[in-house]
């Protein structure tokens, strides 16, 4: 390890031992950018490509508070939503289903008694081959809202946590049909355009992309399913299956577009001037009692050991993680935000060495960047 700064040695350890080809590390701290490095490479196959701090990353389940929950919010701030609401009053398609008693609150806390996941793609492209252009379209999405509500809920709402994609899937199309449009183009108009956060975006996967560099955006997985090595099309085949937007996976951004997001969050928790109304950003952030020892805020987690934190961010502390290696963790205590954004899927999702280094990196940023001043 680098003795000179522990923090580059920690993360060039880490590509050295395959935990990821590379990675983006960006550390805010009251306000002022401590670190902001890129290590290692954006791709390894076919060819190496060079890595950059602007590079864009698949930031998988980072779209659940970075989007679904930002939307959610407001949408509450504006009065056209009730978290203790039952979800089938909104949907009225769930209002015979297990899960239509589920409230916004249930669904947040991933404590509404939806499984955690189920291959719905393939049903979905099933319906494609007879009916070629259903994938990603609006009927696609309808179709997914069908099948989320004839599944059986495997605890009953409110008594058990199980993280649930499923339940931001329905999240995603709640916020579009009280939004009346796509969740991508709500949270861009009220949320990432106002305090410039970008690149953040979702990358559709039907009627074209927009138009970004293709070297810009770091690839994931060689992908056996679509038959190619994934780069700007989103990982999750659930949310490709919708057409790439969708309330639990598509969000592509860079490192310092998700610190625009954290620190609006920081700022509404702090009660600092922010888009986002603090006594709603303390209720989100907070820990909730819905399942008792659950860890789960509103959509955001908090730090529970064995935590992806490590063990020195304080318990006021919020933060999620995404699949493809990314991670987001903010200690207002402290006022620190850590983005770590990786593509330790690439070139396949058979590696989770990634597991124990968050905690270790985590740790030692905090001490270097905090215990030591």
């Amino acid at each position: 390890m680098d003795a000179s700064d522990p923090i580059a040695g920690a993360m060039q350890s880490a590509v050295d031992a395959a935990v990821f080809p590379g990675a983006v590390l960006s550390v805010r701290c009251r306000g002022a950018i401590r670190y902001h490095r890129a290590f290692g490479l954006a791709a390894t196959v076919p060819t190496p490509e060079p890595l950059h701090r602007d590079t864009i990353y698949d930031l998988a389940s980072l779209t659940k508070p970075l989007a679904t929950v930002t939307s959610i919010l407001c949408l509450v701030q504006d009065g056209r939503l009730g978290l203790d609401v039952a979800v089938r009053d909104y949907l009225p398609e769930l209002h015979d289903r297990q899960v239509g008693g589920a409230t916004g609150a249930h669904l947040l806390t991933h404590s509404s008694g939806l499984p955690a996941w189920r291959p719905f793609y393939e049903r979905v492209a099933e319906q494609d081959k007879l009916r070629p252009g259903f994938l990603g379209s609006a009927a696609a999405k309808a179709y997914v809202l069908q099948l989320i509500g004839a599944e059986e809920l495997v605890a009953p709402v409110g008594t058990e946590a199980v993280y649930s994609d499923l339940g931001f899937m329905l999240l995603g199309l709640l916020v579009e049909r009280l939004a009346g449009r796509s969740l991508a183009d709500f949270v861009r108009a009220r949320v990432y355009g106002p305090i410039k956060a970008a690149p953040l975006l979702f990358l559709p996967t039907k009627d074209g992309q927009p138009q970004l560099p293709a070297g810009s955006i770091a690839p994931t997985e060689d992908d056996p399913w679509r038959g190619r090595m994934l780069r700007g099309e989103v990982h999750d085949e659930n949310a490709y299956a919708l057409g790439g937007v969708a309330g639990h996976a598509g969000l592509f951004g860079t490192a310092a577009a998700v610190l625009a997001v954290s620190g609006c969050w920081l700022d509404a928790v702090k009660g600092r001037p922010s888009l986002l109304r603090s006594d709603l950003a303390r209720r989100f952030t907070d820990r909730q009692e819905i399942v008792p020892g659950s860890s789960w805020g509103l959509g955001w987690d908090s730090p529970s050991p064995p935590s992806s934190s490590g063990t020195m961010f304080s318990q006021q502390a919020f933060g999620h993680l995404g699949y493809t290696g990314t991670s987001l963790w903010v200690d207002p205590e402290r006022e620190l935000e850590v983005v770590l954004l990786s593509n330790r899927v690439h070139p396949t999702r058979k590696n989770d060495k990634i597991r124990e280094f968050r905690q270790k990196i985590h740790d030692i940023i905090y001490q270097e960047l905090i215990a030591r001043g």
